[in-house]
């Protein structure tokens, strides 16, 4: 290898970004080394191939990996993280079609009754992984109909073999009411959210009660929920024009560094670089 390939191998890249002709899609390509995301969820599916490395992340309570040839399979608002799992890191090419995307072609091409979803998190299947880099390389080519012909055969064998109907949500517990509550009132009060104690005070119960709920609701902390819920909201405004330094404020952000540590640390990408590729 010269240095010139040492020194690409050795660069972090990412880029994440819509096709007008694959509506409902994000999509992503990225090399990364000593990147780690943190715990987060996703609105869509993640259906991730990966090139080349091995990828480690905690899913379900556990940490699991995918290598070259296998996918990282995640449904929406499912809580996950995300590191290297060898020193060299790890490449891919993502996917993320919406529920209503999946839900589609899961009710045109397979038997799934229910709202479909993946059965486990990682899946080896070298052929499915090549289909999710065609998907992409056809949209760097501007071939439409390739582009979304090669989505639905993906989405499609990886249901078939993977796939089946997501567990109906549980019923509500006082428990579940509690984390809900606390959930709406940070939702609300995004930009200026109270402290624990106070939270929990406002809803007649106390700080630990909170929490524990919360985290059985939601597998993650309040605060870890609302930086969360943060990047989500900031990546709309960025979606529709709104400046970086502006959106960080918005949300709640402190100034546009804070919005750019956390959105990078979930997304895979600065906010800045996120919106260029919209507009």
């Amino acid at each position: 290898m010269s240095s010139g390939e040492r020194a690409r191998s050795s660069t972090e890249r990412a880029r994440h970004w819509r096709y007008d002709e694959l509506p409902g899609v994000d999509l992503l390509r990225a090399r990364y080394i000593r990147k780690s995301f943190v715990r987060h969820t996703h609105e869509h599916f993640v259906i991730a191939a990966i090139a080349d490395g091995v990828e480690v992340f905690q899913h379900g309570g556990s940490d699991v990996s995918a290598g070259a040839g296998a996918l990282a399979l995640v449904n929406p608002d499912t809580p996950h993280t995300g590191r290297a799992g060898v020193p060299e890191g790890w490449r891919y090419g993502a996917v993320y079609p919406s529920p209503e995307v999946v839900a589609r072609i899961a009710a045109e091409t397979t038997t799934i009754r229910g709202t479909p979803g993946f059965v486990t998190p990682v899946l080896d299947d070298p052929y499915a992984a090549r289909l999710v880099h065609q998907v992409l390389r056809a949209v760097d080519e501007g071939n439409a109909l390739a582009a979304d012909t090669l989505l639905s055969v993906a989405v499609t064998r990886l249901l078939r073999l993977n796939g089946g109907p997501l567990p109906e949500r549980r019923p509500r517990s006082a428990g579940a009411s509690l984390a809900a509550r606390a959930r709406a009132v940070l939702q609300e009060r995004m930009a200026a959210p109270p402290t624990l104690e106070r939270l929990a005070a406002d809803l007649g119960t106390s700080p630990f009660a909170l929490l524990r709920a919360f985290r059985a609701a939601y597998g993650m902390p309040p605060h870890t929920w609302l930086t969360d819920a943060r990047v989500r909201r900031a990546r709309l405004l960025l979606d529709g024009g709104t400046a970086p330094a502006e959106a960080a404020v918005v949300v709640g952000f402190t100034d546009q560094p804070h919005l750019n540590r956390h959105f990078t640390r979930i997304v895979g990408v600065p906010p800045g670089a996120y919106r260029r590729e919209r507009h």
